[in-house]
């Protein structure tokens, strides 16, 4: 795909107003005092397995809160905060924690690994985040963050083919668009991590927190400069993508499946020693560098929705690629929803940006290129020095940062004229100021927070968490809202009753007893014999 960005101002409105939004959101359930929650996942959340916007992550105390596909950032919000409000109202005694590092956990064995029940797919689920624990350790699972998902508009494409004047297949030149898109937010992504990282410090009992961090107290490790240790080298990441065992072909849909096929078919040595099954119990999926294709962390994922059955790999061979998955913003502690409507406005204009401009080819160096601006950001990001690889030449983090401000301008103009407002130049000019003023960034004003206040890091986001929790139970629901949410619940598990009778027990009785050692239900499983258990 050719530059865009003399093309711009050519596009429709509505090309422009038809994107989708969606939101994703982790946040670990607490006790009032910060301590890890181990009671399992309240039961008026409904099934994790099947419900549509309450589930878990890796660990039964992650919950993970996602948003339908809306056009336009504050419907998004709106709509994240209902559901957060209505998980806080039942919540009991506990609450979200209010950060992306995790709450104070002494030992790492006890984090509880997430539980879908006794059918073959919730069981897969399980065992599979029981590989994660074996291969990364728990206390890197539980590290939490928000996704922002987008999908260009279905009417926009023609409209670039037209005036790209590109003669191809209009699926091929779509997969390439959003292809040409996820490789600069590949390139650029280290600028979202200096804006939005919130992350600069961490409990002690994280592990590996003392390797390359000073103490900020006797309580809590830090890098001094850092925006968002989360995307670090120490935080969630696969050790083995820091190599060149996993590079991914991001040039074409094709050579991302071709690439992505092989590594999930290649077996690992340290995979190996773990072992699939020990004494009748499943440790992992397999042996593969990756056990499924969720478990390769980037900052950013092509996406299509899986229809039953299907993998996300064959969702997007069959059908190309929906939306993207940005993966790289950090929990904003100030705030009650984790986000602010500036970053959504700023986010829509970031990767109308990165389709619109010219998108170089990525090889194995730019991949190195592009890990290490990303982990230079992650530790030295605030530091006035900071110097970063812009395909080859050494630049300062402020100076490339205030182009693509530039760059970003005739973005932002055409979405506030195609949506007939002016926050998307605001957001641009808004945050355009943390790159000569890194005070404002969430990562400084935390760090600041703490020493104000003369607090730990889990004790400010303690604080920050019960102040947030009040704001949840301060808000009142519609009647009809609280009873979809219920009606969800309820169906949520009728669904799952349904799979556990459909299941053909591939885990087998062992390991189905184990994991229903911790109840899920609150009510008796269903026991009919037909599948129509509904």
């Amino acid at each position: 795909m050719t530059t865009m960005a003399s093309i711009t101002q050519q596009i429709p409105a509505d090309c422009i107003t038809g994107s989708k939004i969606g939101l994703e959101k982790e946040g670990l359930r607490v006790s009032r005092n910060g301590v890890l929650s181990d009671a399992s996942h309240p039961y008026a959340l409904g099934s994790a397995l099947t419900h549509p916007s309450i589930t878990t992550d890796f660990s039964e105390a992650l919950l993970e809160l996602i948003t339908p596909p809306v056009l336009c950032a504050e419907d998004a919000l709106h709509s994240l905060t209902e559901t957060e409000t209505f998980v806080h109202q039942n919540l009991a005694d506990e609450m979200v924690w209010s950060a992306s590092m995790p709450c104070i956990v002494e030992n790492a064995d006890q984090i509880p690994i997430a539980n879908y029940g006794h059918s073959d797919s919730g069981m897969s689920k399980q065992v599979y985040r029981r590989g994660l624990a074996h291969r990364y350790g728990k206390m890197m699972q539980v590290i939490a963050g928000i996704h922002f998902n987008h999908s260009f508009s279905d009417d926009l494409w023609p409209v670039l083919q037209n005036l790209s004047g590109n003669n191809g297949e209009i699926q091929s030149f779509i997969a390439d668009g959003y292809m040409h898109t996820l490789r600069n937010v590949q390139r650029y992504d280290w600028l979202l991590l200096y804006l939005f990282g919130a992350s600069p410090a961490t409990d002690r009992s994280f592990t590996g927190a003392g390797g390359r961090l000073e103490r900020f107290d006797k309580e809590t490790y830090y890098a001094p400069y850092a925006t968002s240790l989360r995307m670090g080298d120490m935080g969630y990441t696969n050790r083995l993508q820091t190599g060149r065992q996993m590079n991914i072909d991001c040039n074409s849909l094709d050579g991302y499946l071709s690439t992505m096929q092989s590594i999930l078919k290649k077996s690992h040595p340290a995979y190996e020693e773990i072992g699939v099954v020990i004494d009748g119990i499943h440790q992992q999926l397999n042996t593969h560098l990756l056990q499924i294709e969720n478990e390769f962390y980037t900052s950013v994922r092509p996406k299509q929705i899986p229809l039953s059955g299907e993998s996300p790999l064959e969702a997007l061979q069959q059908r190309g690629i929906r939306y993207l998955e940005l993966r790289s913003i950090d929990v904003n502690p100030f705030t009650p929803t984790g986000v602010e409507i500036s970053q959504l406005h700023f986010l829509e204009v970031f990767i109308h940006f990165s389709l619109m401009s010219e998108s170089l080819h990525n090889d194995p160096s730019s991949a190195d290129i592009n890990r290490h601006n990303l982990n230079q950001t992650a530790y030295f990001g605030r530091s006035s020095g900071l110097k970063l690889n812009n395909n080859g030449k050494e630049v300062s983090l402020r100076e490339w940062g205030n182009q693509i401000f530039d760059q970003m301008q005739p973005a932002a103009e055409r979405l506030d004229q195609a949506h007939n407002t002016n926050h998307y130049l605001n957001a641009l000019k808004h945050y355009q100021r943390y790159l000569s003023e890194p005070e404002l960034t969430p990562s400084a004003k935390l760090l600041s927070g703490m020493r104000e206040q003369r607090e730990s890091f889990s004790a400010f986001i303690q604080q920050q968490s019960a102040s947030h929790h009040d704001y949840f139970l301060s808000r009142s629901l519609s009647q009809a809202r609280f009873e979809y949410y219920e009606a969800l619940t309820r169906q949520s598990f009728r669904q799952q009753r349904h799979l556990e009778c459909q299941s053909e027990g591939l885990y087998g009785d062992h390991e189905t007893k184990i994991t229903n050692d911790r109840p899920y239900f609150g009510c008796e499983p269903c026991v009919c014999a037909s599948s129509q258990c509904f």
